[in-house]
């Protein structure tokens, strides 16, 4: 995980399996909930998988963006005005961005 004041980066919140290797998903929003409540937005940059928005109170924007490729120009756009709305509405706000090992997109 990588973490700034406002900005997380992780791998892909998982259950089953994959939560033994990857970020259990259930630990993943207790912890959103816990250290920031009603202060955060969830971006799933994996166009592979995704999973139900209610585990993060339906804030979560998905960008389709494929492994080990670069997003496109309109996609990036869409995001960065996306993240710079949710941030510019309150000083509290922080986003948990997510691909899926989480350092490649």
């Amino acid at each position: 995980v990588f973490s700034t004041d406002r900005i997380i980066a992780m791998s892909f919140p998982s259950s089953g399996k994959q939560s033994f290797y990857r970020n259990p998903i259930k630990e993943v929003a207790r912890f959103l909930d816990t250290k920031h409540p009603d202060h955060y937005k969830v971006y799933n940059l994996c166009s592979e998988k995704g999973y139900d928005p209610k585990y993060f109170h339906y804030r979560v924007e998905r960008i389709f963006i494929d492994d080990h490729n670069v997003p496109s120009l309109q996609d990036m756009l869409k995001f960065t005005a996306s993240v710079r709305e949710w941030m510019s509405q309150d000083e509290k706000n922080i986003v948990a961005i997510h691909c899926k090992g989480g350092k490649g997109r």
